[in-house]
């Protein structure tokens, strides 16, 4: 079975400007996020649509059926905003559909919602992801905090595993060292699940998060896909790969 799967943001550009002695001259590179993940899922069971986050401005689906071809969603290092205000609404000033209430009936409806995070992941770098009181955190098993919630850890650390979810299927020993996370709250309501955080001496902030949202599942990874904040070491360890394909897995409910 082909389970379909939407990735939505992780690329950016970057412009620099330089200088050598009296001259100088700019340059604009373009990057990509996720290849570590896309990679991952080589070969599997998931058909990944990779939309890309100034893609995803225009091309993110704007109704519930365009949405329904998909099984699973996974939001990563992209803002609020980015969905809220396409061209026709920012630049012509006209009425258009809120995607961000889309994703949230799509996954009422049976979808599989999953958030990522990042510098526009959760509320972000400087609070500018925005995602707190909206729709799809309504959906989310956290809640944003209501300002920069980047929590940056230079030196590592561990996860801790607090339950037997499914998710952790075929993971063992020790996991590599994360650098980073969003600092969330774990909503207290039926169906969600802490399923892994950061150790107490970081203040114990939640990592991985499981919930349910009408017939839909959802889950809330406060870290990276990829680096910065994954490393390298942490692509490369076999636990990468299967923590990956058993969250697509589950919040499809192909497992």
């Amino acid at each position: 079975m082909t389970i379909k799967v939407l990735l939505v943001g992780e690329s950016w550009v970057s412009s620099a400007t330089h200088y050598k002695g009296f001259d100088q001259f700019g340059s604009v590179t373009f990057h990509l996020g996720a290849e570590p993940l896309v990679d991952a899922l080589k070969g599997s069971e998931f058909e990944i649509t990779y939309m890309t986050a100034h893609d995803a401005v225009e091309k993110f689906p704007f109704s519930l059926d365009d949405l329904s071809a998909y099984q699973a969603i996974i939001l990563s290092d992209i803002g609020a905003n980015s969905l809220l205000l396409p061209p026709a609404v920012w630049l012509h000033g006209k009425p258009v559909a809120n995607r961000l209430k889309i994703i949230r009936d799509w996954t009422a409806a049976g979808g599989g919602l999953m958030m990522a995070g990042g510098y526009f992941s959760f509320q972000g770098i400087d609070g500018k992801a925005r995602w707190r009181r909206t729709p799809v955190e309504e959906a989310l098993p956290v809640e944003c905090l209501p300002y920069d919630d980047r929590l940056e850890i230079p030196e590592g650390f561990r996860a801790v595993v607090k339950s037997k979810h499914p998710i952790l299927d075929g993971i063992e020993g020790e996991w590599p060292l994360l650098l980073g996370a969003n600092e969330v709250v774990v909503k207290q309501q039926a169906g969600v699940e802490l399923v892994a955080t950061l150790p107490e001496s970081e203040g114990g902030h939640p990592l991985l998060v499981t919930g349910e949202y009408g017939e839909g599942r959802t889950v809330a990874w406060t870290s990276d896909i990829g680096p910065h904040w994954l490393p390298n070491e942490f692509v490369a360890w076999p636990g990468y790969a299967t923590l990956w394909k058993n969250i697509l897995r589950w919040i499809s409910r192909a497992a």
